[in-house]
C-alpha cells in the first residue's frame, strides 16, 4: 500500500491555471496510444485479477503509465476512451478533468486513486491521496478537506455551479465502503487561492423551527442489496435521489437502509443547493430503476455501456 501512495506523490502538483490546451500533434497522439494500451491491461487487471498482489502491482502500473502519459504536450486532449477501468470525468467548462478509479483490497476494504488535471499544454496535475480510513464518518459532512486528504470514491459525474464567491462543481462518486454497505456521495470542488479544495457549505436544509443548517457535503449510505440513485436531473435541473430508511438488515449486516420508494432533492437558489423533502407527491409501487442503470444494455458503475459477450 505504501508503494503505491508514494508512487502517486510524484505526480506533478499544480500550482496556477495556464494556458487551454491545444492540439495533439501526430507524434505524440502515436506515443499516447501506447501508453493507452497499457492503461487498458493495466487497469483491466485492476479491476479483474483474483491474486491482491497481482492487483496491487497492476495499480502501481497503471499510476506510472499515467504520469508518463500526461507528460505529453497537449496530454489534455487526448480522450483515453479506451482506459474503460478508469473513470475521466470533465466539467461543462473543461477547465480541467478527474481520474478516479478503484482497487479492490478485501471484502471490508477498497482504495481509491485519482488526480485533477488542469486544461493546459504543460502537465499541472493534481494528486488525490485517499484517506477515508482516517475520516471519522460523523463528520465528513462538514469537513473541508485537501488534495492530500482526499475522501476516495469513484467519480462518475461532474456538475458545474456558480455561487457569489465563484464557481464550484459538484462531484458525484461511489465508495464499495464494506461488504454489507456502499456509500454514494456528492462532494464539492472549489479553488481557493490557487488550491484546489473539497467541501463547501453550499448544502442548505430549513428545520420545522425555521432554522436554517448546512452541509458541505451530502453522503448516502445503504445496503449493498439496495441500488440508490444520486445524480443531477438536467430536465428538472436539481439533484434526485431516493429517500432511504432504516430497517433490520440481514443476518451479520444489522441496521442499515433502503430506499422507500419516494424521492428527495436539491435545487439551486442564490447560489447554495436547498433540500427539498419529497421530489414527486406520488409513492412508486415498484423499486426504482438503480443508476447508472439505462435500457439498451449492461453499463458500469460510471454508466459507460459494457460490451456484450
Amino acid at each position: 500500500m505504501r508503494l503505491l501512495i508514494i508512487g502517486f506523490l510524484f505526480f506533478y502538483s499544480w500550482s496556477s491555471f495556464g494556458q487551454r490546451a491545444g492540439v495533439v500533434s501526430l507524434e505524440d497522439r502515436a506515443k499516447l496510444e501506447e501508453f493507452q494500451d497499457t492503461l487498458a491491461l493495466a487497469g483491466y487487471a485492476v479491476v479483474n485479477d483474483s491474486i491482491t498482489e497481482y492487483r496491487f502491482g497492476a495499480c502501481k502500473k497503471l499510476i506510472v503509465t499515467l504520469k508518463r502519459a500526461l507528460q505529453i504536450k497537449n496530454s489534455f486532449n487526448f480522450p483515453f476512451d479506451r482506459a474503460a477501468s478508469v473513470s475521466i470525468q470533465y466539467p461543462q467548462d473543461s477547465s480541467f478533468r478527474i481520474f478516479t478509479w478503484q482497487l479492490y483490497v478485501d471484502k471490508d476494504t477498497y482504495r481509491y486513486y485519482g488526480a485533477i488535471q488542469m486544461n493546459s499544454p504543460d502537465l499541472k496535475l493534481i494528486p488525490l491521496i485517499d484517506r477515508s480510513t482516517n475520516i471519522e464518518s460523523s463528520n465528513l459532512e462538514q469537513m473541508e478537506l485537501t488534495p492530500d486528504q482526499w475522501y476516495g470514491n469513484l467519480i462518475y459525474s461532474i456538475r458545474q455551479f456558480d455561487t457569489p464567491q465563484g464557481r464550484q462543481y459538484l462531484l458525484f462518486g461511489f465508495d464499495g465502503y464494506r461488504f454489507f454497505f456502499k456509500r454514494k456521495l456528492i462532494d464539492v470542488l472549489h479553488f481557493k487561492d490557487g488550491k484546489a479544495v473539497f467541501g463547501s457549505p453550499v448544502f442548505v436544509a430549513i428545520d420545522e423551527n425555521n432554522n436554517k443548517t448546512t452541509k458541505k457535503r451530502v453522503l448516502k449510505e445503504y445496503s449493498a442489496d439496495a441500488s440508490v440513485s444520486l445524480k443531477f436531473v438536467l430536465e428538472m435541473d436539481m439533484i434526485i435521489t431516493e429517500h432511504l430508511e432504516r430497517i433490520n438488515g440481514n443476518y451479520g449486516e444489522g441496521p442499515t437502509f433502503v430506499p422507500d420508494g419516494s424521492y428527495e432533492g436539491y435545487k439551486l437558489e442564490n447560489g447554495a443547493w436547498t433540500y427539498i423533502e419529497k421530489v414527486f407527491n406520488q409513492i412508486s409501487e415498484e423499486p426504482p430503476i438503480p443508476y447508472p442503470h439505462k435500457k439498451g444494455g449492461k453499463v458500469d458503475i460510471v454508466g459507460r455501456k459494457m460490451k456484450q459477450k
